[in-house]
């Protein structure tokens, strides 16, 4: 199969720069030339008083001719990627791929990667490469039989080993990457929690930080559960403030070339959150000349 062979190229140029054993994707993604774009920063508190725009977000206006969108989300772990990601994927309708949910899934099956996932993940440490790329391409896989076209990726690329393999089998057309303080942060990440029951993902964190030296107030009220999951909610038993702490360290020495890689190719697109989803979401969608016309409609409700 051509696609296999143009992966193991990929796979294998990127393990001789990194001295690694690298595994093939095996899946097959509908290719087109991608978006032209340079890389920017949008920072909602002044570019959208001032209407000043990036200069790759023109390009997003323009149709994709074949396919669908192919983005990939970046930003801290708990920053908000699978919030925002999902609420693109329905506004576009395309898929959303998120390593994590990926990662969990396998978890829960208690398949056989299943006890070495669980260690890592308690730990707070990365999934290795070719575990990632297994459990994607499974998943990509199985969209193809399906007939799904274009993604988002959340969770994936987090080395630049996986961007580089990545980008030998298809075009990434814009990269998202979200920012957050890190005081508000890390509250985030420790109110997290799920419902046992339908898995549904709430913040029980109330984050109100006074503006001071220059820098804007952050408010971001909490997501509470509705009264049939108040009662079923446990946390994740990775998001404790060692093991929250500990991600983000490895975040910076591993994931931040990741941004790197993309601005030096102009695929990056920096996003400021401003707050909590009512500022935020607005904004990025501002950011990314997009419309959702459904949440217009709510809100003139």
């Amino acid at each position: 199969m051509a696609v296999v062979s143009r992966c193991s190229r990929a796979a294998t140029a990127a393990t001789t720069a990194n001295a690694t054993t690298a595994t093939t994707f095996a899946y097959l993604i509908r290719s087109l030339s991608p978006f032209s774009s340079s890389s920017s920063t949008f920072d909602p508190q002044n570019d959208l008083n001032n209407r000043n725009k990036p200069a790759v977000l023109g390009t997003l206006k323009r149709e994709s001719k074949g396919r669908n969108v192919q983005w990939v989300f970046l930003g801290c772990p708990g920053v908000g990627k699978g919030t925002y990601a999902s609420r693109l994927s329905n506004l576009l309708g395309v898929p959303h791929i998120a390593t994590g949910d990926l990662v969990r899934d396998e978890l829960a099956s208690s398949g056989p990667l299943s006890s070495q996932l669980k260690e890592i993940v308690t730990q707070g440490k990365l999934v290795s490469d070719e575990i990632i790329i297994d459990l994607l391409s499974k998943r990509l896989e199985a969209g193809e039989a399906k007939g799904e076209s274009g993604f988002i990726l959340d969770g994936f690329p987090r080395t630049v080993r996986q961007a580089e393999i990545l980008e030998g089998v298809t075009d990434i057309d814009l990269v998202i990457n979200l920012k957050l303080r890190e005081e508000a942060l890390l509250a985030k990440c420790l109110g997290r929690r799920i419902c046992s029951e339908c898995g549904g993902n709430y913040n029980v964190a109330c984050i109100n930080i006074k503006a001071e030296n220059g820098r804007p107030g952050m408010y971001m009220a909490p997501l509470p559960p509705p009264p049939q999951c108040a009662s079923k909610l446990i946390t994740r038993p990775d998001d404790t403030e060692e093991v929250v702490k500990q991600r983000l360290r490895i975040y910076q020495a591993m994931t931040r070339p990741v941004e790197d890689f993309y601005r030096s190719r102009g695929k990056l697109l920096e996003f400021d959150l401003p707050g909590g989803i009512p500022e935020s979401w607005p904004k990025l969608l501002c950011a990314l000349n997009l419309e959702d016309r459904e949440d217009k409609q709510s809100a003139a409700a």
